[in-house]
């Protein structure tokens, strides 16, 4: 495992070059988040462009209290809504609106999104249409299946990143699930099992 303490250490000391070095493994992750939100790929690059550079310039602040990724995605985020709360093409939902997001699931619906069967996911036709039902998420959701379910980040990890409890991850995580499965349930009737529920490619 890399030591990005060092290595981040070495960047602070005038070794700039190793910032590449640093952020290379995280290069695709954080294009797809901003991918993601913006729905365009100039947009996309520009935002990842942007992470990136704001997270150099302030990486003498960075104090190690969470992980180098999931702070990195954390700007990635806020550079993402600034854009698009600049283009104007979506309105952001504030938490108060988001109604009883304390934790509280239901245990039936999460019984019916585990019996959909995820390793069907794995053929690309439904690959596609799992990118089309992330798309139609409100931000909040899409956000946070985009860190759990397509980066794979912990629920802690995705709080960080996010700045949200992790009750409420747990809980918007849920809730966009289940407009998945939804949206995906009839197609997966028909589909054979494979290894893995997801692969983002």
């Amino acid at each position: 495992m890399r030591d990005e303490e060092q290595i981040i250490a070495s960047i602070l000391s005038g070794d700039t070059e190793k910032y590449h070095d640093l952020i290379r493994p995280y290069e695709r992750s954080v294009y797809r988040i901003a991918l993601s939100l913006t729905q365009n790929e100039s947009d996309a690059e520009d935002v990842a462009q942007e992470a990136f550079l704001k997270a150099f310039r302030n990486l003498a602040a960075f104090l190690g209290r969470a992980k180098f990724s999931t702070w990195l995605i954390s700007i990635t985020l806020n550079e993402a809504r600034g854009r698009l709360r600049r283009q104007s093409l979506v309105r952001m939902e504030s938490l108060d609106q988001t109604p009883e997001e304390d934790g509280h699931v239901s245990p039936a619906l999460l019984r019916d999104w585990r019996e959909v069967p995820f390793e069907a996911l794995e053929r690309k036709e439904i690959r596609e249409m799992l990118r089309e039902a992330i798309v139609g998420l409100s931000p909040i959701y899409r956000e946070v299946v985009m860190l759990r379910d397509v980066e794979e980040l912990s629920v802690e990890e995705t709080a960080a990143a996010l700045a949200i409890s992790v009750a409420s991850v747990k809980t918007r995580l849920h809730r966009a699930r289940i407009v998945l499965q939804k949206a995906l349930a009839p197609q997966l009737k028909t589909a054979n099992p494979k290894r893995r529920w997801f692969q983002w490619s």
